[in-house]
């Protein structure tokens, strides 16, 4: 079964990734920030030098770096798996994409988002994210 576990802590899940993509929409490094645990790790194989990136602190400072490199991005998030097992939980998400690069050009691009999270305090957070690019840049 593609979802399990309780309706709000899903729920919760879903929002968690909804402030994702708004704080890349918006440019808002603290409230993106604030969707990762200490000691996360984010896994893009297809960016050089992003392959895997340790720790909150390591993972900001690369996503405004990466942010840096297009003026205008546009990122919407689709849920395509929760499993809920007590304060852990799996998700796969797609994302659909639309920027520019400093030089003008346009992306567009689709990619899979394959999650580990974990709930501290009652709140979801990122624990692991896994990028694939599934078609386009």
């Amino acid at each position: 079964m593609p979802f399990s576990g309780s309706t709000e802590d899903r729920l919760a899940i879903r929002e968690l990734m909804d402030i994702y993509a708004d704080a890349v929409n918006q440019r808002d490094t603290e409230l993106w920030a604030s969707t990762w645990s200490e000691g996360s790790n984010w896994k893009l194989p297809v960016i050089p030098g992003m392959e895997d990136i340790s720790g909150k602190e390591n993972i900001v400072t690369a996503w405004q770096g990466g942010m840096s490199m297009f003026p205008f991005i546009f990122m919407s998030i689709s849920v395509g798996n929760i499993q809920v097992s007590g304060d852990t939980a799996t998700a796969r998400s797609y994302t659909s994409e639309v920027g520019t690069t400093l030089e003008g050009e346009e992306i567009r691009p689709r990619g899979q988002y394959d999650d580990q999270l974990v709930k501290i305090d009652g709140q979801w957070f990122f624990k692991e994210r896994i990028f694939n690019t599934m078609y386009g840049e």
